[in-house]
């Protein structure tokens, strides 16, 4: 026991150490930036597109602001914003598809995913979703009502106050992200010497083998699932250092992912803008499962075909 206590909280450093080099100085920028003209810059320039998902100009800001940073400040933005329930509904279901872009792209890129892989399921997700909902629904256009408003931070003035404030929120970050892992590789460490988690992947089998992928992925799609990208990152990180994970299976698993990670903390905290959070979770489950069967079955057909090829040649 000793010894998984050990081995456990120097992996869980480790993985701290590794994700907190992209937290940090992402979240120092990016709340740097929300002080310049940069961000203002990006949400004028999208501001057209948002008529194609049925948006009004104003919706840019939280779009723009969730994507750089993460869901509660995009929630923040939408607290101070008059929009349609069908608006909010539309945003949350994006957002939930590509938000925090900048540190779960880095953290994936460390688990081995393409960046472009990365970049094209998200965004394409968040774009797609958008389109078909504005298509579909033809409700909605009630003003929305807030419930639970936070209370507002107040606004740093000048570059020292808006330097360290960027800099409590970066270290804020890596803290929460080491209170979570550290633990969490500690009891993965015991389940591991204990071979619990041989039984946990045999419970997962089937639907992992569903999904296409091998059993070896069940504790990176239980992490993630439960805790997130970023926060899943440290188990994922670590499934592919020691449990053989390929980078195919952990490709697909982030694609399922993708769509549907922290399912329980990123569908409550939706609640308070006054839409419907079910057939938010039910569409982010779905697309999530087909999504990563398609992929799944065209790359395995694809290796099968490239198989073929290689025994003609010969």
């Amino acid at each position: 026991m000793v010894s998984s206590l050990k081995k456990g909280t120097m992996v869980g450093l480790q993985t701290v150490w590794t994700l907190g080099k992209i937290i940090f100085p992402v979240t120092l920028i990016v709340s740097i930036l929300q002080f310049t003209p940069v961000l203002p810059w990006i949400i004028e320039a999208v501001t057209p597109l948002m008529a194609l998902i049925g948006l009004s100009g104003d919706a840019a800001i939280p779009l723009v602001i969730g994507n750089f940073l993460n869901l509660y400040a995009a929630i923040g933005a939408i607290l101070t914003l008059e929009l349609t329930v069908k608006e909010v509904f539309i945003i949350a279901v994006m957002l939930s598809f590509s938000h925090n872009l900048l540190i779960e792209t880095g953290v994936a890129l460390k688990v081995g995913v393409k960046l472009w892989v990365i970049l094209v399921v998200r965004l394409g997700l968040a774009l797609v979703s958008g389109v078909v909902i504005n298509l579909v629904w033809h409700g909605g256009s009630e003003i929305a009502k807030y419930g639970m408003v936070p209370t507002q931070q107040e606004q740093p003035s000048g570059w020292a106050a808006i330097i360290l404030q960027g800099i409590e929120k970066a270290g804020m970050g890596i803290f929460q992200i080491a209170v979570i892992v550290i633990p969490l590789m500690i009891v993965i460490q015991i389940m591991k010497d204990l071979k619990w988690l041989d039984v946990f992947s045999r419970w997962l089998a089937p639907f992992t083998r569903m999904l296409g992928m091998k059993e070896n992925t069940s504790m990176t799609l239980a992490a993630g699932l439960v805790i997130g990208l970023a926060m899943g990152a440290g188990v994922m990180i670590q499934a592919v250092k020691e449990d053989g994970v390929s980078k195919k299976d952990a490709t697909i698993a982030f694609i399922f992912l993708v769509a549907c990670h922290a399912v329980i903390e990123d569908t409550l905290i939706f609640i308070p803008l006054g839409i419907p959070v079910l057939p938010l979770l039910l569409i982010r489950i779905s697309v999530a499962i087909l999504l990563t069967i398609t992929v799944a079955y065209i790359w395995n057909r694809a290796e099968v075909a490239r198989g073929k090829e290689a025994v003609y040649e010969q």
